[in-house]
C-alpha cells in the first residue's frame, strides 16, 4: 500500500534529549503496530498524533481511502462526536459575554421546547404525560441532562417514544449532512415530543449537544459556523476546520467506511467524489458535524490543556475551562443512566467532554478529559501528563477490528511516556 513513510516531526533520534519526556525508541513501536493494522488491510490510513510539554509527534500513515492518495498530515477528517467540545466551548464564551447563563431557561430563545411535558413511563404512551418540574437549562444541554436523547434500552425498539424519535429522524447517526431538516423545523419536531426525564435527573447521550448548536445560533445572532470561526477557529489559526470542505481543499478530505452488517466487510460511506461534506449543511449538527485536521485539533486542545489560552489568543477564562473539565454527572445519575458497559465505571461528563475518573490500563490519567467520533476519531488532553494524544481515522467504530486499533494506540501513546 502506498503512503506507508511517516510524516513524523519533531522525534528525537537515539541519545538525544527528549524534552517532552518521550521515548522514540516507543514511538517508533507505535508506528510499526499502527502501520499493521493498515498493512492488514483493516482501514486504508490514519494518523496518529503524540504531543507532549511542546514536543509534538505526528504520523501520516497509509492513504486517504483504499487504492487512493497517500495519507498527509494536512489530510482532513470527518470528526463525528468530537465535534462536541467545540459546540461546548462556543457555550460558554457565550456565558462569559454574558449572552448566555449556565442555569436560565432555554425559553428564551427556544420556545418550542419551553412548558415541557414528561412521560410518566419510558415505555408509556406519548400523551400519559406530567408537566416538567422545571424549564431546561443552558447546563442541562451541556450536560445532556435535558431529558432526551439515546435510549439505551435493549426494549426500546418497541416504545412509543422511540418510534416517534426514529419517525421525526431526531437521532440519524451516522447521518449525512444533507439528510437532516434545517434547524428550526429540526427543533420543532424535538418540541412537538413529551421528554423521556425531567429536566436535570438523567444523562442521555448526544441530543442535547444538536439543540445547543440551535442556542447557540439563535443567542449570538449568527450561524453556527460564523459564531464557531470568528471565536474559535480564526484565533486559533484552524483553517481546515468548519462544517463542510471548500472546492480547492476536498481532495485532501479522506474517505470514510461502515462496516456492512450482513458481510463485516467495509461498504463506502462518503468519498471526495461526491462528498456531503462538499458543500455547506442542512443541519450544522454541533453534535458531530465538523471536519478538521490533526494540526487544528491540536490547537484547540492545547488551547483546553493551557487553561483557555494558546499562544497570544485568550478563547476561555481558566475557570471556564476548568468547569468544563469537571465530572457533574452524580454516582445517583450515573447509576440510572446507561450507556455502554462499564462506561461510568472510569468515565464522567462535563461540558461536552468526557472526564475520566479513574485509570483503566495503559492510558489516560484521572481528570483526564476527551471523547470520540463514530467515524473513527479520538482526542483526550491529560493535564497530569502535559499530554495530548489523537487518533484519526475514518473507519466507523462499529467496524469489528475498530476497538483493537483504539487500544492499540492508547497503550502505544501512554506506553512512550520516558521519564
Amino acid at each position: 500500500m502506498d503512503g506507508m513513510t511517516p510524516q513524523r516531526i519533531d522525534t528525537k533520534g537515539p541519545g538525544e534529549m527528549s524534552t517532552g519526556g518521550l521515548s522514540a525508541t516507543r514511538l517508533d513501536r507505535m508506528h510499526e503496530v499502527m502501520a499493521g493494522h493498515v498493512e492488514r488491510g483493516t482501514l486504508p490510513g490514519l494518523v496518529t498524533l503524540v504531543s507532549r510539554r511542546g514536543e509534538v509527534h505526528v504520523d501520516a500513515i497509509g492513504d486517504q481511502a483504499f487504492d487512493g492518495e497517500p495519507m498527509q498530515r494536512d489530510t482532513i477528517f470527518r470528526i463525528d462526536s468530537l465535534s462536541k467540545p467545540v459546540a461546548a466551548v462556543a457555550a460558554m464564551i457565550l456565558v462569559e459575554d454574558c449572552t448566555l447563563r449556565l442555569d436560565d431557561p432555554v425559553d428564551r430563545w427556544l420556545p418550542e421546547l419551553a412548558d415541557r411535558q414528561v412521560l410518566r413511563a419510558i415505555d408509556g404512551p406519548l400523551d400519559d404525560t406530567v408537566p416538567a418540574d422545571r424549564p431546561i437549562s443552558l447546563r442541562d444541554l451541556l450536560t445532556l441532562r435535558l431529558g432526551l436523547g439515546y435510549i439505551m434500552d435493549p426494549a426500546a425498539g418497541d416504545f412509543p417514544i422511540q418510534r416517534a424519535i426514529n419517525e421525526q429522524e431526531l437521532l440519524q447517526g451516522p447521518t449525512k449532512p444533507q439528510t437532516p431538516p434545517a434547524p428550526d423545523e429540526w427543533l420543532r419536531r424535538v418540541g412537538s415530543l413529551p421528554l423521556v426525564h425531567q429536566p436535570g435527573t438523567r444523562w442521555m447521550y448526544h441530543l442535547g449537544i444538536d439543540v445547543l448548536g440551535v442556542l447557540l445560533a439563535r443567542a449570538s445572532g449568527q450561524p453556527l459556523e460564523t459564531l464557531y470561526r470568528e471565536r474559535i477557529f480564526d484565533p486559533l489559526g484552524m483553517k481546515d476546520t468548519g462544517f463542510s470542505v471548500p472546492p480547492e481543499n476536498i481532495t485532501r478530505l479522506a474517505t470514510s467506511y461502515l462496516p456492512n452488517p450482513e458481510t463485516g466487510t467495509l461498504d463506502l460511506y462518503d468519498s471526495p467524489e461526491d462528498s456531503d461534506w462538499s458543500r455547506p449543511p442542512a443541519f450544522p449538527a454541533a453534535g458531530g458535524g465538523l471536519v478538521t485536521t490533526v494540526d487544528d485539533f491540536l490547537a484547540f486542545n492545547q488551547m483546553l490543556l493551557d487553561g483557555g489560552r494558546l499562544g497570544d489568543e485568550r478563547i476561555l477564562s481558566r475557570p471556564a475551562v476548568e468547569t468544563m473539565t469537571t465530572d457533574h454527572i452524580t454516582p445517583a445519575q450515573k447509576a440510572n443512566s446507561p450507556f455502554w458497559a462499564g462506561f461510568w465505571d472510569t468515565t464522567g461528563w462535563g461540558f461536552g467532554l468526557g472526564i475520566t475518573t479513574a485509570r483503566e490500563g495503559i492510558g489516560p490519567s484521572p481528570g483526564s478529559f476527551g471523547w470520540g467520533g463514530g467515524v473513527g476519531t479520538s482526542c483526550n488532553s491529560d493535564p497530569a501528563e502535559g499530554m495530548i494524544a489523537m487518533l484519526l481515522t475514518q473507519l466507523s467504530l462499529m467496524a469489528p477490528a475498530a476497538a483493537s486499533i483504539q487500544t492499540d494506540f492508547w497503550t502505544l501513546a501512554y506506553a512512550a511516556i520516558d521519564d
